[in-house]
């Protein structure tokens, strides 16, 4: 830490400690970005959440707050401070009566799942990995598989959020409802959020099966119960053979009963199948063949009809194993049109241009398998809904995720055009991306039009953080008006730079903004900023209170 901020330091309350470091460095979950921030910071308490916020803005210097950096974007890359809350991460308060649940907003999913077994309790719905924090979860619109649940953020009682004034402010559907609904989708742009009140639901068991299928057989049974019969249901589809690996699950009392395990779920079948991965960034046309085998070796099915099945704890029966590094562009289309857009992926990847019409040459690349496909229904959900989310407003939702893996960090050459392609189908049958994933294509007229309440969002986001603490590229590029490759907000961090990193991904370097001319100036800037940012935040909650009036 430089002698400036040495200084700005010295002038904060010293009982509250600043748990920061320098020379930390930062990849997402993936590694398929890098970053090096100036401070990596680790607060274990809310007072020491707040100093950080007043420190950042004496210092002139942008916050990012990351849990376990699962978005492969560079959402969560800075030069400047990073903030990890794997340390405020506490259950405050389990209510048994009401299965009410008050928590520390960096709790990670699986500690959360952990502490609400002994109470007896669970997450009433899950996405494929738990390694999240439950703030970061809820922020990038997670969602699990059924119609019968929406996002995560679903469940979402209320909240706190620490603005950029250093203020704590609870919102919920009645209170600050605006700043509710900006903040469940809030993609780290808002401010820290530091408490959730999170409806839970009693523990329960899972009982599941998982079949093959032929891809025309789950076409044809689409409207036919495919996604309502069981509670949770969600496929993988494998495009080579045309075949479709089937997952359902139900509540059960029965006893817990795990699947047979085999040679392909430990360590020998994890870097078998690895190094066949990476062969393929080389050999790219033995991927139908790869295909073939997983098919085969992981799921052990051989034949149409072939049938798996268990019982598991809830969470665990929801989860799935990620396995190695990888891009992910998932995105959200009305639930009618999912066999429209498997009929015409399908075509593409078997040169069948006519059936397909879509205008990208297949051009011999091949792609990995499988293709996630899930489903949610957030149209009856009776709470507010966030003004960023993804999903159809008046019907279920259907998600197809494009993954490509990166064995040993290594990109595959199909990406460029098979996303291309890919995001094109998705834009032309209704889609919208997934805010963590990998999209490329969409421009900012786009997503205006995806999202009508785009502007709501924005107008919350610049009345709670004025200065941008909170702003980086990724936000500029895709949702802030633009800025011609400058930064708009005093706090702002822009681009500088990316490079290749050694290991694999990209390096990023960001812009910082310069610092004040001298201590004085800067203690003086602060202390009329901390008013001015005081009187926002009341002019806010009344604003609140006058548009609520008004609807």
């Amino acid at each position: 830490m430089d002698r400036y901020m040495q200084w700005e330091l010295s002038q904060t309350d010293g009982a509250v400690p600043f748990r920061a470091s320098a020379n930390h460095q930062h990849h997402t979950w993936a590694k398929t970005y890098h970053s090096f921030p100036e401070l990596y910071i680790q607060p274990r308490t809310t007072e020491e959440i707040r100093k950080i916020v007043n420190l950042a803005r004496r210092c002139r210097r942008r916050l990012v707050v990351v849990g376990c950096g699962h978005s492969p974007s560079d959402l969560t890359c800075t030069s400047s401070w990073m903030v990890n809350l794997d340390h405020y991460n506490k259950i405050l308060k389990a209510d048994k009566d009401s299965n009410v649940v008050v928590m520390q907003a960096g709790i990670r999913l699986y500690d959360l799942i952990a502490q609400l077994r002994e109470y007896k309790m669970a997450m009433p719905n899950l996405g494929s990995i738990d390694n999240q924090s439950i703030a970061g979860a809820f922020a990038t619109a997670t969602h699990g598989s059924s119609t019968r649940h929406g996002l995560l953020s679903q469940s979402v009682l209320s909240l706190k959020i620490m603005l950029a004034n250093g203020h704590e402010v609870t919102c919920a559907p009645e209170e600050n409802k605006e700043l509710f609904r900006a903040a469940l989708v809030s993609l780290g742009a808002l401010g820290i959020i530091t408490e959730v009140t999170f409806q839970a639901i009693p523990a329960f068991r899972l009982q599941w099966s998982q079949s093959l299928h032929p891809l025309e057989e789950i076409v044809a049974s689409w409207e036919k119960g495919l996604w309502t019969q069981t509670e949770f249901t969600r496929i993988w589809w494998l495009p080579y053979k045309k075949k479709v690996v089937k997952w359902r699950a139900d509540k059960t009392d029965e006893k817990i009963r795990l699947p047979p395990a085999n040679w392909w779920t430990g360590a020998l079948g994890f870097h078998t199948y690895h190094i066949l991965l990476y062969i393929s960034t080389w050999f790219p046309r033995i991927l139908p063949s790869l295909e073939r085998f997983v098919l085969s070796v992981q799921y052990g099915f051989t034949h149409d009809g072939a049938r798996t099945t268990g019982v598991q704890e809830g969470q665990a029966g929801l989860l799935m194993n990620c396995l190695y590094s990888q891009f992910v562009n998932e995105w959200a289309i009305p639930l009618e049109k999912g066999p429209e857009a498997l009929t015409r992926l399908s075509a593409w990847f078997h040169g069948d241009n006519e059936t397909a019409q879509i205008p990208y040459d297949l051009g011999g690349i091949y792609v990995h398998a499988p293709i996630e496909v899930r489903v949610t229904d957030t149209s009856t959900n009776r709470g507010p809904r966030p003004y960023l989310d993804n999903t159809v407003p008046d019907g279920p939702t259907l998600y197809l995720n494009a993954t490509l893996y990166r064995p040993y960090n290594t990109d595959p050459p199909c990406r460029k055009r098979y996303y291309e392609a890919f995001e094109w189908l998705m834009k032309e049958l209704g889609g919208r991306p997934h805010w963590a994933k990998n999209f490329s294509s969409v421009t900012k007229d786009e997503f205006r039009t995806m999202y009508p309440q785009m502007e709501d969002w924005l107008r919350v986001r610049n009345e709670v953080d004025p200065e941008g603490i909170f702003v980086g590229d990724w936000h500029r590029r895709h949702l802030l008006p633009d800025a011609e490759g400058k930064a708009v907000l005093p706090f702002e961090e822009r681009l500088s730079r990316i490079e290749p990193a050694k290991t694999g991904g990209i390096n990023w370097y960001g812009q910082l903004p310069a610092k004040s001319s001298s201590p004085q100036s800067s203690e003086e800037s602060f202390d009329m900023l901390h008013e001015v940012e005081a009187e926002k935040d009341a002019v806010l909650r009344a604003g609140e209170g006058k548009a609520e009036g008004q609807r």
